[in-house]
């Protein structure tokens, strides 16, 4: 039986991240983060003031390492806590004008690292792929979430 290599997806897909991950934290170390503090921080960035036990659900990381990150980040400066309004025991995270300023520019190397991993790929093959990985991460989570062909096409 001929696959065209679809036998190898997984392990594509994980060694394309990996080695987009590690070209990122090449570049992006002059600010001193880890690529696991970059997350943390686009993810701020983008859903600013975000509850700490929320942070680890997006991260997939347990709520201790969140706390851990957190810690250094406001260390140096990255990012405030506050109490919520609404329930004082829940802590609001908010990028500080010091992560901003770094995440506008961290957009550049992801460009950057971005064109790196694409080069040689006319545009027509850059969506494709795109929209190859964005429909392979949407059927993974609606599997997860229990729901079938059927019930998505539904759903549209």
């Amino acid at each position: 039986m001929k696959t065209d290599g679809i036998e190898r997806l997984g392990f594509l897909i994980h060694d394309a991240a990996r080695l987009m991950r590690r070209c990122f934290e090449q570049r992006g170390s002059e600010y001193g983060l880890s690529a696991a503090q970059w997350r943390l921080l686009v993810r701020l960035v983008k859903e600013e003031g975000v509850a700490q036990a929320r942070l680890a659900e997006l991260l997939e990381i347990e709520p201790i390492s969140v706390s851990r990150l957190l810690d250094r980040m406001e260390e140096g400066g990255w990012i405030e806590r506050r109490q919520a309004t609404a329930d004082r025991r829940v802590r609001m995270i908010f990028p500080t004008d010091k992560a901003r300023d770094a995440f506008a520019k961290v957009k550049a190397v992801a460009g950057e690292v971005y064109e790196l991993a694409l080069a040689g790929l006319s545009q027509e093959e850059r969506l494709a792929t795109v929209h190859g990985l964005r429909t392979v991460v949407d059927n993974l989570t609606a599997h997860a979430a229990g729901e079938t062909n059927s019930t998505r096409e539904t759903k549209k």
